[in-house]
């Protein structure tokens, strides 16, 4: 399987909504024709177009960063979340009703939401992949076929479904089991719904044969373990699915120092965790036993916070800031691309339970802040369910826990719990039910 092989398979769209949409697309670029068409950005929306977007860029921002404002952040924010809720899993029920989201999606698609790009797919029959349930909504509406929705959380709001679900065209591709039992719920039939797992980077999975995801999570295993709690219990199952050639024989710091990532939402919310996380771990750092790595993503003004953050550290400890990457680039491509770089080397993934939940099948063990909105306080539960991370401790006593569990091996634990149970070949599959209109099944807990 090349990208050569499934080049110009689709349209595959994502829309100019935070990070979260563009990251489910980007790694299905080399599919797509154009490779990914931002919907709501300047260079892919007509001017007319753009009010529509503006309005709900403003409300997606709010909602993120509103939480932290003093005194009324949470009182604003439950009435925000609330339009966005998603139902209690159980009892299991018929919730193939519309809402008032859905009557509030298709009033902006009437409007023109989208319109842009419909024009654009109008003009060759290809299928379309979108990450973003108005797109979905909209080509259907035109009377466009073979429409893929992408959805990017374990669970979901009834807005990404049609307003009929039995009579739509609308295909999903989803990343895991609760997001299919929802789709059934919300009426999507079986045949609607493929299980292929979220769509993650190739530059960090590598060939057919996990070869590039092999080989980092070898050595993270490793650097995870310097204790060697973890090794003696899993020796032969993690050779048996890595391959011995993967597999260190050196643990902990002989390896190399542990590196934590810190990556903001799109929003830029909770930089200030990172800044808390930064002076806890200035010990370690001073002493190599960590590195970090701040990810501003795409917003200057977090980029300008964790600098000034560093050169505060500089001031006392100029050893602990030579160990600390700030990750800023205000291009999509650049950011998703520097983003895919650290990862190889990346130990411990912190973060809001995102999409980047989904990246604990990479074998990365996520350390999870503060959900913001009802579909991630689902992407938590999802990943404790499958032990693929760990709830944050206080960010100012991070150099205490973070410890901790590094040298009892828990995290280690964490990162093979993730790569066993999280699905990795979402990007391969969806290319798959692209070129063939469906998709072989594995059972192998490697080949998902």
């Amino acid at each position: 399987m090349t990208q050569e092989t499934y080049k110009d398979l689709a349209w595959i769209t994502a829309a100019d909504m935070g990070l979260g949409h563009k990251r489910a697309a980007w790694p299905l670029a080399p599919y797509g024709k154009g490779g990914v068409i931002i919907a709501g950005s300047d260079a892919n929306t007509d001017p007319d177009e753009m009010a529509l977007w503006n309005r709900l860029r403003r409300t997606y921002e709010k909602l993120s960063r509103i939480k932290g404002w003093p005194l009324i952040g949470n009182a604003l924010f439950g009435i925000m979340d609330a339009l966005m809720a998603i139902p209690t899993a159980y009892p299991f029920r018929d919730l193939s009703k519309p809402t008032i989201q859905n009557t509030f999606v298709n009033k902006l698609v009437e409007q023109g939401l989208c319109r842009t790009f419909i024009r654009q797919a109008q003009s060759e029959p290809l299928p379309i992949v979108t990450t973003f349930y108005a797109q979905a909504i909209a080509a259907e509406k035109a009377g466009l076929r073979r429409i893929y929705c992408v959805i990017c959380d374990t669970d979901i709001n009834r807005v990404w479904v049609a307003d009929n679900p039995k009579q739509s065209r609308i295909e999903y591709f989803v990343p895991c089991g609760r997001a299919l039992r929802r789709l059934k719920q919300y009426g999507v039939p079986d045949e609607r719904i493929y299980m292929t797992g979220f769509p993650l980077p190739l530059e960090l999975i590598g060939d057919a044969d996990l070869s590039v995801l092999r080989r980092d999570l070898g050595q993270r295993l490793a650097r995870l373990d310097p204790q060697n709690r973890f090794w003696p219990l899993h020796v032969h199952s993690v050779e048996h699915f890595l391959g011995k050639k993967n597999c260190p024989e050196k643990r902990g710091r002989e390896v190399g120092p542990v590196t934590i990532t810190f990556a903001v939402g799109g929003a830029g919310a909770q930089k200030e965790i990172g800044a808390a996380v930064l002076h806890s771990l200035a010990p370690r750092l001073a002493d190599g036993s960590f590195r970090l790595n701040l990810v501003a993503g795409k917003r200057p003004e977090v980029a300008a916070y964790f600098k000034e953050q560093l050169e505060e550290l500089r001031k006392k400890q100029p050893e602990a800031a030579g160990s600390v990457h700030i990750v800023f680039n205000p291009e999509d491509a650049g950011y998703l691309a520097d983003f895919a770089a650290i990862l190889h080397d990346t130990d411990i993934l912190w973060t809001k339970p995102s999409e980047l939940s989904f990246y604990t099948g990479l074998g990365l063990p996520i350390i999870i802040a503060p959900p913001i909105g009802s579909q991630e306080v689902h992407n938590r539960e999802w990943l404790m369910e499958i032990q693929g991370g760990f709830d944050q401790k206080d960010p100012e006593y991070a150099n205490e826990w973070l410890w901790d569990l590094l040298q009892e091996g828990r995290l280690a634990e964490c990162a093979w719990d993730g790569f066993l149970k999280a699905r990795k070949y979402g990007t391969y599959k969806i290319a798959e039910i692209l070129k063939t209109g469906t998709m072989q099944r594995e059972t192998s807990p490697l080949k998902r």
